[in-house]
């Protein structure tokens, strides 16, 4: 069975083509994924799709690119979520200096809001960062102990975070665009991170792998369908030299210690 650590299935860009989605992931062995909501706005569409599928575990988030738009009762909302779904993550939130005009400070204020209910209900955390990994590192130093865990998604920040990060309860996925030309430093981190760490994800509908290594499409050729996941996979066991089968295996029991049993 694989577990995708990171994806966004609710998302409307999948919505025309979610009753043939589903049913290739059976058929792919993608036996569980997390699926990661941004925004208030999306957050109901989170819990549409886990009631379609078993196999998904919902998390609720409100991302750095989107805390401009929360509403005054953001936080009493997500808390609410966190109540109604008691296997339900905390995620995508996180820190972003990529983006244009961000605000760090209000990222933080929201990120570190997210963190004390991640804490307050000890549910897993999933975080999104760019540009922003000395401050990242600081913030998640300040909840040392108080987390069960967290996932760096993507994680693309410097090989010498790894150890730092690993001590602090961290686990990284890896996306098969990290296949892609140009991404050589991204791939050469993990080839070093501890096996019990690592995590694979699909990202979709982003974060597609090169065209060449494709093994499912959708009718939209800019979208990445979930099922691309064995491509992270077997991209990430070359890297590791590994059978795809034994990361297989590595990479479950990483999803199970860090979102639970299923």
């Amino acid at each position: 069975m694989l577990c995708d650590a990171h994806n966004h299935l609710h998302d409307a860009k999948l919505a025309p083509f979610i009753d043939e989605l589903l049913p290739a992931l059976a058929v792919s062995k993608i036996g569980r994924a997390m699926v990661n909501g941004t925004c208030e706005a999306d957050w109901a569409a989170v819990e549409n799709v886990c009631r379609r599928w078993s196999g998904a575990q919902p998390s609720f988030g409100l991302h750095p690119w989107k805390v401009k738009e929360r509403s005054p009762a953001w936080d009493r909302t997500l808390e609410a979520l966190l109540e109604r779904h008691p296997r339900a993550g905390v995620g995508e939130i996180g820190l972003d200096r990529w983006i244009r005009d961000f605000d760090l400070a209000d990222q933080l204020l929201v990120f570190k809001r997210q963190l004390e209910l991640a804490e307050k209900w000890q549910r897993s955390v999933s975080i999104h960062c760019l540009r922003a990994w000395g401050a990242l590192l600081e913030t998640m130093q300040n909840h040392a102990g108080r987390l069960p865990g967290f996932l760096l998604h993507s994680y693309s920040g410097p090989a010498e975070m790894v150890g730092p990060f690993t001590k602090l309860g961290a686990y990284f996925s890896f996306s098969a665009a990290f296949l892609q030309p140009g991404k050589e430093a991204k791939r050469e981190v993990f080839q070093n991170i501890p096996a019990n760490r690592l995590l694979i994800e699909s990202d979709a509908p982003d974060m597609a792998p090169p065209i060449e290594l494709k093994r499912h499409a959708l009718p939209d050729p800019n979208l990445n369908h979930p099922a691309n996941l064995v491509v992270a996979l077997e991209g990430l066991a070359q890297l590791r030299g590994i059978p795809p089968a034994e990361l297989a295996a590595i990479t479950s029991a990483s999803f199970s210690c860090l979102f639970g049993v299923a």
